[in-house]
């Protein structure tokens, strides 16, 4: 069984740059990373602070977890299925038998994002026809002709917010709609259930017999929570199944803490950037001292 002073689990900002940041506190830090970050959907992100060019999430975590590992992060492609606290640490397990221990841990697992049943739905979120977050990329969509496709009361919400980037707004409803519309609805409702279709780069909704087409459409069918390792070790969640953190990232369990789209209500890679650091900070300053050796200061700042 492998030993760490603290595990992360996730591979995404979050985990990634607790990693980062474990590793300049001289931490012996473990990283297990399933490999399905949702930044990896993100074809460019253009409100990354620092990119303002913009940069793709695959480009994003190679670069992160390359930052990682030059000061001694050590990886392992897993899934984390188990978590249990055993005399005083806890103990990580994958579906494959590997175990790692450490006395705190950091979960950053994130969400995953329902995703509609359409064909080439990945090629449809790299070309930008299929969007998933607003916050993230509405600029990028503005003045453009935007459909927001899930459950009537699902995305009635989000029609301020995007109405603000654009005139040309409809409401796609896979359900069912109100006989009476809520008054002052600045946007366009078409008939519900219709069907989403990916056709050459954009997508369309196919309901009442017509073919309506646009340059982006909004899915809202909700995530999938990543928090039932909390559960497993008696960590309180949120009433919507997040996971509850303090200031200091800690959980209801000593030496468990969260960070990023696990905890956080805005899901945003700056915010999962900020918690991270916060989070190992916590954790380091909650482990033992560990004064440096004359023989430790043989230590090197990787080359650049």
């Amino acid at each position: 069984m492998e030993t760490a002073d603290v595990l992360v689990v996730g591979g995404g900002p979050a985990g990634l740059t607790a990693a980062t940041y474990l590793g300049r506190l001289h931490r012996r830090c473990v990283v297990l990373d399933a490999g399905s970050s949702r930044a990896r959907w993100i074809p460019e992100s253009n409100n990354c602070p620092g990119f303002p060019h913009g940069i793709a999430g695959t480009e994003l975590l190679a670069r992160l977890r390359a930052q990682a590992e030059s000061f001694g992060a050590v990886f392992h492609q897993a899934t984390v299925d188990g978590l249990a606290l055993e005399s005083g640490a806890f103990i990580a397990g994958a579906g494959d038998g590997r175990r790692w221990r450490a006395a705190a841990v950091i979960l950053a697992t994130g969400l995953a994002d329902r995703l509609p049943d359409l064909a080439d739905v990945e090629q449809a979120i790299a070309c930008g026809a299929l969007r998933l977050c607003p916050v993230c990329d509405a600029y990028e969509a503005s003045d453009q002709k935007i459909g927001i496709y899930g459950r009537w009361e699902d995305i009635l919400p989000h029609v301020p917010f995007l109405r603000g980037y654009t005139a040309r707004l409809s409401l796609l409803p896979s359900d069912t709609v109100p006989a009476r519309l809520p008054p002052g609805l600045d946007a366009q409702v078409l008939p519900p259930g219709g069907r989403l279709v990916f056709e050459d780069g954009r997508c369309g909704y196919l309901a009442g017999g017509r073919h309506h087409r646009f340059d982006t459409v909004y899915p809202f069918l909700g995530c999938s929570s990543s928090a039932a390792l909390a559960e497993q070790v008696g960590a309180a969640l949120t009433g919507t199944g997040e996971i509850r953190v303090d200031a200091r990232q800690r959980t209801s369990v000593p030496g468990l803490y969260a960070a990023g789209d696990v905890v956080s209500g805005l899901n945003q890679i700056s915010v999962a950037v900020g918690q991270a650091a916060i989070a190992a900070l916590a954790a380091h300053n909650r482990l033992p001292p560990q004064p440096r050796s004359v023989a430790a200061r043989q230590w090197r700042a990787p080359p650049r």
